[in-house]
């Protein structure tokens, strides 16, 4: 049952080959046996999984039921979820019980899923190894002295690990991309407000996105077909027509030899350049030459103004955080400091203790940049730069269908190798954020293996709301190659 597709779970749910309790039972019973060594999952729901596993159970036994009824997921611990801790990887958070579920969540569970629990992350997403949690560190599954990733490296590391068939992640500058690829995973982001953000914890508003981690892409667009979609509650959500993303992906192709007849790939030169490192190349280019084996045409294409996403999105990004992060103040809910003198010492203390370092530092140069005297030097320059960076994305993909990348300029790192480089860190990110900052749709698929046999993954970038073409690309490379059943050695 662990290495079965979303769709092969249904089909054995339906024809009655095992019961939901069974299967999150298989589940919950493989998280107690590894998450201790992983530390994917903040938070294990047992009694609540088997009690809406044996609903599915009798829901199914009653009559038809959609695709994800009694299928065991997880959500990452950024999401709202009704009765049940909400910690963001902080401190502040410890105690945090939500009153009402984020808008992805309630589709989910509307849809029939079975909640296991809440994946472990960075501290309210900040970070790009999934160090940075107030519940200590993820471990990579191929490589428990490794990094998953971040932010969402509990979610990834925990598909990878077979701890859950699919789950959710938040992507604000690749945190959905970059660990899916240094775990061997698919992991999408959708084009900005094609998923709701209501009940979705905010680190950067004009940036976050939600969407899904699976083993595959079908699984991907299975998943994103139960929670994505207009959101009344969600200013920020497009408010479009209902669309199923898994409509391209049973289509026959013309020619089934040639699946990817056509399909016009686009290569910016940017993100061959140095810092790429040769085994990561060696894979992406090799991912490159099969698509153009399955028909698939290579155009060079250019992103000049790749080298000004990091500093771009570093300004963006903490400014939109100083702001959001605000109302964890000790006040109304979370972490409230022992001892204080009055209400302003309340705040102070409340948040030093509460809020990481990472996240301290990130609200300092946000509330650096929105001062009087720096707002016109730096935040509005930065909003400068993301136009011309949208505006790069727009000519490129007029050449070709998709463009296609790394996720990751290496594959995972020690633990510990970037805790006092945070620069480091953040060059990490060089090849995703400029995304985030356009907006524009792009996941990760598993590509091939590097050094010491680590997880590769190829970055595919769609046009706005094109999430359907992508998955129906990445789904024909998936169908002529393995690399997204392997699994690490537990």
């Amino acid at each position: 049952m662990l290495e079965l597709s979303l769709k092969q779970l249904a089909a054995g749910l339906s024809a009655k080959q095992f019961s939901s309790v069974e299967l999150t039972q298989t589940f919950l019973d493989r998280i107690a046996a590894l998450n201790p060594a992983l530390n994917a999952f903040i938070t294990v729901d047992r009694d609540g999984a088997l009690a809406q596993a044996a609903a599915a159970d009798a829901a199914r036994a009653a009559g038809a039921v959609g695709p994800l009824a009694g299928i065991p997921i997880a959500h990452k611990d950024i999401f709202c979820t009704e009765g049940v801790l909400t910690t963001c990887g902080s401190k502040i958070l410890s105690n945090f019980v939500s009153p009402y579920d984020a808008t992805v969540v309630a589709r989910l569970k509307a849809a029939g899923t079975v909640m296991l629990g809440k994946t472990n992350c960075d501290e309210f997403a900040m970070g790009s190894t999934n160090e940075h949690s107030a519940y200590g560190a993820v471990k990579n599954p191929w490589d428990v002295s490794r990094v998953p990733g971040g932010s969402s490296g509990g979610s990834a590391a925990a598909v990878a690990a077979r701890l859950a068939p699919a789950i959710t992640g938040t992507d604000t500058g690749g945190s959905i991309r970059q660990p899916a690829s240094l775990c061997g995973v698919t992991g999408l982001k959708p084009t900005y407000g094609a998923v709701s953000r209501w009940g979705m914890v905010a680190y950067a508003s004009s940036l976050d996105q939600g969407g899904p981690f699976a083993k595959s892409a079908e699984d991907c667009a299975i998943l994103l077909n139960a929670f994505a979609g207009f959101d009344e509650k969600d200013s920020t959500s497009a408010e479009r027509e209902t669309e199923d993303y898994t409509r391209l992906l049973a289509k026959a192709p013309a020619d089934p030899a040639k699946p990817l007849a056509g399909v016009r790939l686009g290569v910016p030169k940017e993100y061959f350049g140095d810092g790429l490192a040769a085994d990561v190349r060696e894979a992406i280019e090799a991912a490159i030459r099969e698509m153009e084996k399955l028909g698939a045409v290579r155009v060079e294409v250019s992103l000049p103004k790749t080298e000004l996403a990091i500093p771009a999105y570093y300004v963006i990004a903490p400014a939109e955080a100083s702001s959001n992060l605000s109302r964890f103040d000790g006040v109304r809910y979370g972490h409230r400091a022992a001892e204080y003198r009055d209400l302003m010492d309340m705040y102070c203390k409340s948040r030093a203790e509460g809020f990481g370092r990472e996240v301290q530092r990130r609200i300092m140069v946000g509330t650096y940049v929105l001062s009087h005297g720096y707002y016109d030097a730096y935040y509005l320059q930065a909003l400068k730069l993301r136009r011309l960076i949208a505006e790069d994305f727009k000519a490129a993909l007029s050449q070709c269908d998709v463009l296609l990348g790394p996720a990751s300029p290496t594959t995972a790192w020690p633990i510990g190798q970037m805790a006092d480089d945070p620069v480091q860190m953040y060059l990490a990110d060089i090849y995703t954020v400029a995304i985030n900052l356009a907006g524009l749709p792009a996941m990760s698929i598993p590509c091939g293996f590097g050094a010491g046999g680590l997880p590769v993954g190829l970055q595919m970038i769609g046009n706005y709301f094109d999430e359907a073409r992508m998955l129906e690309i990445a789904h024909r490379f998936q169908q002529a190659t393995d690399f997204h059943s392997k699994a690490p050695a537990l």
